[in-house]
């Protein structure tokens, strides 16, 4: 059995015209593993994505699957499948006609072609309906069809834009669930692109936070979560309060830190009670079922945010208006790189 293959992008950038999109980024993505690009709309994860597919063409740069240099070759030459964002299922074909139509375009014989389409819709349970027509499946059910089409050529990488953001809250984590069950279950690599920091949380192996055309970071979940390396993935990342070094009385010669707002202790009051606390007024309180989040202004400074345990907020409860002090250990202060 041939070894799987690790993706690697080396110094890649696209440009459209005057307009880099991509800036000169490098990445290995290991064998087998599920790789979320983040970032926000803008970012160049879908064209990252789409270089990869063979869909945009890099302006500089190499791409690599394994050993093998694939930068300069069409899309089904590859090995790898993208399933797009709209799902882009034929109407007028069944289930089974739109997963076996790469297929028919190899020129499979129909009987062999419909018989593996058949067992991928198998793989995705869906079988029971093959003989529909996509206007006649939900969105989950066409989901699972464009992944069976997808899958069907055995690709090395597959490659998924944006795939669960048309489905509704309840059937997207439903879904992502399944997704990331098939990737263990296939041992292939996906890559996958989103703007959602939970889908990323939930789902990778490898988070690569994306910003104008640049990485910012690329690790695991818990350690883009628990240490951003730029004050940019502390923000987009959501859960930390970024702040100047010298307000946390942080030591060294960075500009920010961030602060998980989970570690936050927020408690009635005036004045800040030592060197790591703020005094601020209460600007709101969301009750979230486990957790209440109180936001703070603090002057000079965003809003602070503080997540607080139900019990912990009912025994010390503040309301909107309220002056209150806000501290934090030393030891939850992450200095941040650039």
């Amino acid at each position: 059995m041939a070894a799987k293959p690790d993706i690697e992008l080396v110094a890649v950038t696209k440009r459209y015209g005057e307009t880099v999109a991509v800036d000169g980024i490098s990445l290995k993505i290991p064998a087998g593993s599920y790789c979320c690009l983040l970032g926000p709309s803008g970012c160049g994860k879908t064209t990252t994505l789409r270089m990869i597919a063979g869909h945009e063409e890099a302006s500089d740069g190499d791409i690599l699957l394994g050993a093998e240099n694939i930068t300069r070759l069409p899309p089904a030459a590859r090995g790898t499948a993208m399933m797009f964002q709209s799902y882009a299922l034929f109407p007028h074909l069944d289930c089974t006609d739109n997963v076996a139509f790469s297929l028919r375009m190899r020129g499979v014989p129909k009987e062999k072609r419909r018989a593996e389409a058949l067992e991928m819709l198998k793989r995705v349970e869906m079988e029971r309906f093959a003989g529909r027509l996509p206007a006649q499946l939900s969105g989950g059910q066409q989901q699972r069809v464009a992944l069976a089409r997808a899958l069907i050529t055995n690709p090395r990488v597959l490659l998924l834009d944006e795939p669960l953001s048309a489905l509704d809250p309840f059937l997207r984590i439903k879904m992502r669930e399944e997704l990331k069950a098939l990737q263990q279950k296939l041992g292939i690599s996906f890559i996958h692109v989103t703007h959602s920091q939970d889908e990323a949380m939930a789902l990778a192996d490898l988070v690569v936070v994306m910003n104008q055309g640049r990485i910012e970071q690329a690790a695991s979940a818990r350690d883009v979560f628990n240490r951003p390396a730029s004050a940019f993935v502390a923000r987009f990342i959501g859960g930390h309060n970024v702040l100047p070094a010298a307000v946390a009385r942080a030591t060294g010669d960075a500009a920010y830190v961030a602060i998980r707002a989970d570690r936050i202790t927020v408690q009635p009051g005036n004045a800040p009670v030592d060197a790591t606390s703020l005094s601020g007024v209460t600007r709101s309180v969301e009750y979230l079922g486990a957790t209440v989040q109180v936001g703070i202004d603090v002057a000079g400074l965003d809003t602070l945010s503080a997540v607080i345990p139900e019990a912990r907020f009912d025994a010390h409860p503040v309301a909107p208006g309220q002056p209150v002090v806000l501290s934090w250990t030393p030891k939850d202060v992450h200095v941040l790189g650039r």
